[in-house]
């Protein structure tokens, strides 16, 4: 029996239901169906669906169903429903069945993680090789995870679902977060990283936190993969008439143009750098700007490159934050 075939039941004039198979209950969602109701209307409403205008069409968080019936001879009516599938019924299954994934996916992962940083809380004693070992599952795991991270926030947003969480708030701290999560691969790298501000205080935005946060870092983290020992990365904020820019400089070596005009293209850069990492965190990054009615762009020059992101401005001032 497909998922999608009619399921049929037998309504007499005194409201007994009489099922013809297993479908119509597997359309519904239920266990098993009443003995008795009234009418379709009411068979409808007892299992949690809401009509749709027309009366055919009914539905329930993610499924919808096209329900019928038939007069019979001698009073009773033939019932029956379908599974349809518009294409919000279509995109709603989709993310709900990237939650589940990503749940799943995620938690095997992070048991792995905690089980690797039990071992290594110095408690048990290790052999230097075992330790090594460890250290390098926390790494690959820690990896993982916020790979696949980015790639159910991309998947998302291609379906456009992604979840933002808005609220008014200063730039200054979320830029100052992303820059000092990155110093110590900068300093790995011998690559200068510093934060500049303007002297006075800045415009507040409307945006999410945690996105903003995550496209700045994913300009920060392209430089870096780039960078020669000795370069400098600027992360830069100005004041654009309505609008916030925010500039990620690296002074040094230029992208070609023909590159440069790529860096946003998650699939074209996967199969021409056989890496899947890099190119999906950008992508992910205009999506997350574009979703907060932003822009992103890239240029180069004879000095260097620079990944910039703009974001809508408040009217309300916060101080400005140095570091």
């Amino acid at each position: 029996m497909g998922a999608d075939e009619p399921g049929f039941a037998i309504l007499s004039r005194r409201g007994q239901l009489q099922p013809l198979d297993e479908r119509l209950s597997a359309q519904l969602g239920l266990e098993r169906l009443p003995e008795t109701v009234g009418s379709v209307a009411e068979l409808m409403e007892a299992a949690g669906f809401l009509p749709r205008a027309g009366g055919e069409l009914w539905e329930r968080e993610d499924r919808l169903l096209r329900v019928g019936e038939r007069p019979m001879g001698d009073g009773a009516r033939l019932v029956w429903a379908q599974l349809q599938e518009d294409d919000a019924t279509l995109i709603h299954r989709r993310v709900r069945y990237l939650g589940m994934a990503s749940h799943d996916l995620r938690g095997a992962l992070a048991n792995v993680r905690s089980y690797a940083a039990l071992l290594l809380n110095g408690r048990i004693p290790l052999e230097a090789k075992a330790r090594r070992g460890l250290e390098t599952i926390l790494r690959n795991t820690d990896k993982a995870l916020s790979f696949s991270q980015d790639f159910f926030d991309a998947s998302r947003a291609d379906l456009g679902m992604l979840a933002c969480e808005r609220e008014r708030q200063p730039l200054e701290p979320l830029l100052t977060a992303a820059v000092e999560r990155h110093l110590e691969a900068a300093g790995t790298a011998s690559v200068a990283l510093g934060l500049e501000l303007p002297g006075g205080p800045l415009p507040e935005v409307d945006v999410d936190a945690g996105r903003v946060q995550h496209a700045v870092e994913a300009f920060i983290r392209h430089h870096l993969l780039r960078a020669h020992a000795g370069e400098q990365l600027r992360v830069r904020v100005q004041l654009q008439g309505q609008w916030l820019r925010v500039e990620v400089r690296r002074d040094g070596i230029p992208v070609p143009d023909e590159e440069l005009a790529l860096v946003f293209a998650r699939e074209e850069r996967a199969f021409r750098e056989k890496k899947l990492e890099d190119p999906l965190r950008l992508a992910l990054a205009q999506q997350e700007v574009e979703a907060l009615g932003g822009s992103v762009g890239a240029s180069s020059d004879a000095g260097g490159t620079t990944l910039y992101l703009t974001l809508p401005a408040m009217l309300a001032t916060s101080a400005g934050v140095q570091v």
